[in-house]
């Protein structure tokens, strides 16, 4: 088992920094309406590392999700993914950024219900432009990654949630990426389900994929390596090991 160190250092020996933001802020509204959902954030991710992400509603949380995926840009502050500072890019080239380094999985599964689980899975590569028959064999192996080789013609409507969200985290590895982010992906799973989608997660991990996950359950979030806690748009701890969460909830 990895040993957690105390202060910001990377957790993952000899490992680079695959994320790391600088003193990002990010600010909704103005005036009187002006909310400062993140205020001045640095944080760093090594290539490797499992973390979770966890504080009160309303702490970030979030908003330092959707920094991490592409999915918004800080106000201020940089944000550095694989080296390159990408907090300024055109929405063109960020939707590039997610089609080729990002996998993103959702507690709701969002697949498309007209689609089997093979075509669901073969979309991000329809848009990557990868050819027919190379896009098909890569969903065929993510499928058989989490288990549902035998649910490949399956619509969502004929999958159970677990299954659904296999379908998910497939479609979300079959570009291969270099970060799977995770926000709330057991949320709508029963108690067995979760172990089973924690234990795909933590198969990917063990294969060298980086895993950020922002949850709100402490079981859940002592399953991974590294917990990073939120408070009031800030990093208020981002080395908690999981034998630690207890101290602070």
């Amino acid at each position: 088992m990895l040993t957690m160190p105390e202060s910001n250092l990377i957790s993952v020996p000899g490992a680079r920094a695959l994320l790391r933001l600088e003193n990002v802020t990010k600010v909704y509204g103005s005036g009187e309406t002006e909310v400062k959902a993140l205020a001045g954030v640095s944080l760093e991710i090594a290539e490797g590392e499992y973390c979770a992400i966890m504080g009160p509603s309303g702490s970030g949380k979030s908003t330092a999700m959707n920094m991490l995926g592409c999915l918004d840009r800080p106000t201020t502050g940089a944000y550095f993914l694989d080296g390159d500072n990408v907090a300024h890019l055109s929405e063109q080239e960020l939707a590039v950024v997610r089609n080729r380094k990002i996998g993103f999985v959702f507690q709701q599964f969002h697949l498309l219900p007209q689609l089997t689980a093979l075509e669901n899975v073969m979309l991000p590569m329809i848009y990557g432009g990868i050819p027919a028959k190379e896009r098909q064999e890569r969903a065929v192996h993510a499928l058989a990654q989490v288990g549902l080789s035998n649910r490949l013609y399956n619509r969502p409507n004929q999958l159970s949630g677990g299954q659904q969200q296999r379908v998910a985290i497939a479609r979300a590895i079959v570009n291969h990426p270099i970060l799977l982010l995770a926000d709330e992906p057991t949320g709508a799973l029963d108690t067995r389900t979760t172990q089973e989608i924690l234990h795909i997660f933590q198969e990917l991990n063990q294969d060298g994929m980086t895993v950020v996950m922002v949850t709100h359950e402490p079981e859940v979030a002592r399953q991974t390596r590294r917990i990073i806690w939120f408070q009031d748009g800030k990093v208020s701890n981002d080395h908690l090991r999981p034998e630690d969460l207890g101290s602070i909830l």
